[in-house]
């Protein structure tokens, strides 16, 4: 009796554990769904539009910074927020590394059916992407003079900005750097609308806390205010996807046990060979935006005011496009990797017509208002014909700039680090920093603006040559095949 009694709990016992690898298969079937059966337009939108969102949130929350700073009519206070945007542009440095690094490599091995090296590859990433955030915030404290004086701040905006920094990279580096990786890291397995509520958690609650600690009528903290927002939200972000994590720990691919940890040859490799490019080109981006803002800094900080509001007015449409092109990258990563080229090219021109339409349309709208766009943030009449200026200037690169945000998205999906930064390098060294150079020589402060579309046309340029070449070279090595 009691022996038909254990076998009957031990049969329902292994049904039960039958059920659960049943349904731990189905979820993970499920995500292979959008990358090999689902129309190309819809599994575009499907992983494209919570990124786009998700990168749009995050821009109305740099804007929420700008505003609420704004509000308080104090062009110093503003002018902190724009000195230290290089050092928070400076930690996408790691995030490239590890978040995109390991997200192309997850989502190429997911394509060649290689589990083991998916879940290897985001513990390897997300244990990187903590060591680097912990010694960021080290270096910056420890170095903050320097680091001030590198910045552009003087004597009237250093202790603002330093206040700002104290919220953002002493104590948040860390979890600024691994919320953005581990939104990669679940984005790589085709969980988009995860990865981007993880990231809206925090940029909306970031949004609610910028007046309370910013305004008079609130806390009045000023710059230090919008810096403990920043530092809250993304505290909460993390918590998020940890709490996601360990609820879908039986259906997902990512992994952040520390026993899956450790330094596999081909993992590393894999990893750097997309990250380190993804990298430089981050550092290169902060190099060329802590360039404009010294040369904008020496006609004062109305100037820089106007710069920084400029500046975030026109990332609205860049993260669009920027938005795009990673929401894509776990599709053409799958497709390139399981040699379905036909709908990896698909994937890529069917992205670019909806980026550019976009973006041209946006251009033109900017370009006519860009007075009262600018009077939203700051109502001071300096600042306003500033920003007009500015702003005019930026847009008229939207358009090309998508061409180059998808071409190096596409270099990343397939392992191209190379060719990625070769653009990188060519972007910021050899175009747009002498192009910086160059244009206030001739056209003191108001050239400034204008060395981005400079370099955007010729990239955009390059970008088609480069892919024609791509879609050339897989077209042929399929014909091998058959």
């Amino acid at each position: 009796m009691q022996d038909n009694k254990r076998k009957d709990n031990q049969a329902k016992a292994n049904q039960t554990k039958d059920n659960q690898v049943e349904r731990s298969r189905a979820g993970k079937d499920k995500k292979i769904e959008v990358f090999e059966h689902t129309p190309v337009p819809r599994a575009v939108a499907q992983l494209a539009i919570p990124t786009i969102i998700s990168s749009l949130v995050m821009v109305i929350y740099n804007l929420a910074d700008t505003y609420f700073v704004g509000m308080i009519n104090d062009p110093i206070q503003n002018a902190a927020v724009t000195l230290a945007a290089p050092v928070l542009l400076a930690f996408n440095a790691v995030n490239n590394l590890f978040g995109v690094g390991s997200s192309s490599m997850m989502s190429r091995a997911l394509g060649r059916k290689e589990y083991d090296t998916v879940s290897r590859s985001s513990a390897f990433g997300f244990y990187c992407a903590l060591f680097c955030g912990i010694i960021f915030s080290l270096l910056c404290t420890v170095w903050k003079q320097p680091l001030l004086n590198l910045l552009g701040a003087d004597a009237q905006t250093s202790a603002a900005t330093a206040a700002y920094m104290k919220w953002t990279v002493t104590c948040g580096a860390v979890p600024a750097i691994l919320n953005v990786v581990l939104a990669y890291m679940v984005r790589s397995e085709g969980a988009s609308l995860h990865a981007s509520i993880g990231s809206m958690s925090g940029c909306l609650l970031n949004i609610i806390l910028d007046p309370i600690f910013i305004l008079p009528q609130g806390l009045h903290m000023g710059a230090a205010g919008a810096g403990l927002a920043t530092f809250l939200s993304n505290c909460v972000a993390c918590i998020y996807f940890f709490i996601l994590l360990f609820v879908r720990r039986k259906t997902t691919y990512v992994c952040i046990n520390p026993n899956r940890f450790g330094f596999r040859k081909a993992i590393v490799l894999g990893i750097c060979g997309v990250g380190i490019p993804a990298s430089i080109q981050n550092l290169l981006n902060v190099t060329g935006m802590t360039i404009l803002n010294n040369f904008t800094s020496s006609f004062g900080a109305d100037a820089v005011a106007a710069m920084g509001i400029s500046q975030k007015i026109n990332m609205v449409p860049m993260y669009v496009a920027m938005g795009l092109s990673q929401g894509i990258m776990p599709l053409i990563s799958y497709n390139y990797s399981s040699g379905n080229v036909k709908r990896m090219k698909e994937t890529i021109v069917f992205a670019a017509k909806a980026s550019i339409s976009f973006l041209v349309l946006i251009a033109a709208g900017y370009y006519i208002g860009a007075g009262r766009l600018i009077q939203m943030f700051m109502n001071n009449e300096t600042i306003i014909a500033y920003g007009t200026r500015f702003l005019r200037g930026f847009c008229l690169g939207l358009p090309f700039l998508c061409a180059d945000f998808l071409a190096v998205g596409v270099f990343q999906a397939v392992g191209m680090g190379r060719e990625a930064l070769c653009f990188a390098i060519m972007r910021k060294i050899i175009l747009e920093i002498p192009a910086l150079y160059l244009l206030n020589y001739l056209f003191p402060l108001y050239g400034l603006a204008y060395a981005q579309f400079t370099a955007e046309v010729v990239l955009a340029a390059a970008a088609f040559v480069v892919l024609l070449r791509l879609f050339k070279r897989l077209e042929a090595r399929d014909l091998k095949m058959e």
